[in-house]
């Protein structure tokens, strides 16, 4: 074969190719290029930063969580508040239809009005014990309810497992030889046939 110069060594363009340098040149681009896409670009300048770190942001997770706090509890407190008003409205109710002989009684009507508001405070407190009571005594008597369920069904799992238990001892009896006892198994054979027709 021939013999190259300096001339075949010439590319293209008249550069000279030096092998192992231009590729480490290369590798060393690549790696460049694929640092810069792995931690997402260029980075931003300090100018830029500067600039993102001095704007005033309105986000903030702290008084977000609060704020909606805040409105979870005024939703908690107007419903609290309208129950209340309903309980009073529906003794406003059960008083109209007593005798109005009692507000006669009373000298004053700043003072039976005084009383009333005293009353209904107390009704309501009244009511919401009263309601508070009967809840609990509705969930004492599922909870007896459940408990006496899981007592039967716990009782009759008991059973049909001592059913069992003997009638494997049963099945599984043998003589002095070592043969099984037959009459055990005819008879559970026999059980298990008739048991569906009868």
């Amino acid at each position: 074969m021939k013999s190259r110069t300096t001339e075949d060594k010439t590319y293209g363009g008249g550069d000279a190719i030096n092998g192992s340098k231009s590729i480490e040149k290369h590798k060393q681009r690549m790696m460049k290029k694929k640092n810069m896409r792995r931690l997402g670009g260029g980075g931003l300048s300090l100018e830029a930063f500067a600039n993102a770190k001095s704007m005033t942001n309105n986000y903030n997770p702290a008084l977000i969580k609060k704020k909606k706090e805040f409105y979870k509890n005024a939703k908690y407190v107007s419903k609290y508040k309208k129950s209340l008003r309903r309980q009073g409205e529906q003794n406003d109710i059960s008083s109209a239809v007593k005798p109005l002989q009692l507000e006669d009684k009373n000298e004053g009507e700043g003072v039976s009005q005084n009383k009333k508001n005293k009353n209904k405070k107390r009704d309501g407190s009244h009511s919401l014990q009263e309601l508070y009571e009967k809840k609990r005594e509705e969930e004492e008597r599922a909870r007896i309810e459940r408990e006496a369920i899981f007592q039967a069904k716990r009782v009759e799992r008991e059973r049909a497992e001592s059913q069992r238990k003997a009638a494997r001892e049963k099945m599984f009896k043998k003589t002095r030889k070592g043969q099984p006892i037959m009459k055990y198994r005819i008879e559970h054979l026999l059980q298990t046939i008739q048991g569906p027709t009868t």
